[in-house]
């Protein structure tokens, strides 16, 4: 098994080898391990998926630290690979616990997280821009004293504030504040992806499997991406499988479901052999 440093190391090489990878996000340990024996290079957390694994809405509210940084602990100790982490909007508003979450993620394996401007606050969705600075510049200096990637958010676009100029002036500011890596989720199109691929210096992350259009990997790499996660998708996808078949049975006492299901030797396969 790699050690942390040695993960750290390869997770920063990724970032700065030619054209783009995909970082596939899992939301336990079974699922770590599948994409892991898949062949992907590296992994990143869910809270959407981990969210509807325990049967909670997807905010900060609903997730404690505690439990978000237990969960990402179960996929770093399943996968030899570098684990980067969903850490929310740092579980707090101030910049030093922002600081305190990107160390105890460190100390759980991760060699990586993001922090988003989000407040959690429907009537305020995003912290004023100062502010929002001060809180990346707090946790790049807990992470640049760690072997730690930080992935610095800005939420705009997911909270009805579709402001592209603004979001490029936030991802400029957080890059210079010290962020490692870059990322404005739910960008409309291509061309705004570009943009704000052109806009800074730093790689950048984009989310593939929301509402709206595809983009190949392809794509997206001659848009100047660097790195493409899934985020909750693959969870929902699972998820949406689990209703088809339910459903099936409940409503027409069939199973055929089971034709494209998993075979258990596979599932088996991925899975160590353990005693208890």
């Amino acid at each position: 098994m790699a050690s942390q440093s040695e993960k750290h190391r390869a997770f920063v090489e990724l970032h700065r080898r030619s054209g783009a990878f995909v970082i596939p996000n899992p939301w336990d340990a079974g699922s770590s391990r599948i994409l892991t024996a898949l062949g992907f290079e590296a992994l990143a957390t869910t809270s959407a998926g981990f969210a509807y694994s325990i049967g909670r809405r997807d905010s900060a509210a609903a997730l404690s630290r505690g439990a978000l940084l237990e969960n990402a602990r179960a996929i770093v100790e399943a996968t030899h690979l570098p684990v980067s982490a969903d850490l929310e909007d740092g579980f707090g508003a101030a910049p030093e616990a922002c600081a305190e979450t990107i160390a105890l993620g460190a100390g759980v394996g991760l060699v990586g997280g993001s922090i988003e401007d989000a407040t959690g606050d429907p009537a305020n969705p995003i912290f004023a821009f100062s502010h929002a600075v001060e809180r990346v510049a707090a946790a790049a200096e807990a992470a640049h004293a760690l072997p730690f990637v930080l992935t610095a958010r800005a939420e705009n676009f997911l909270h009805g504030r579709p402001d592209l100029d603004d979001t490029i002036r936030r991802l400029q500011a957080f890059e210079a504040a010290g962020a490692e890596v870059l990322y404005a989720p739910g960008l409309p199109d291509i061309a705004a992806i570009r943009t704000v691929c052109a806009a800074v210096t730093k790689p950048v992350n984009v989310v593939m499997g929301l509402a709206g259009k595809a983009f190949s990997v392809s794509e997206l790499q001659a848009a100047g991406v660097k790195r493409i996660s899934v985020g909750g998708s693959f969870a929902r996808a699972a998820l949406g499988a689990l209703v088809r078949a339910a459903t099936e049975v409940k409503d027409h006492g069939t199973f055929g479901y089971a034709a494209s299901a998993m075979p258990a030797w596979e599932a088996e396969a991925y899975m160590p052999e353990e005693r208890r």
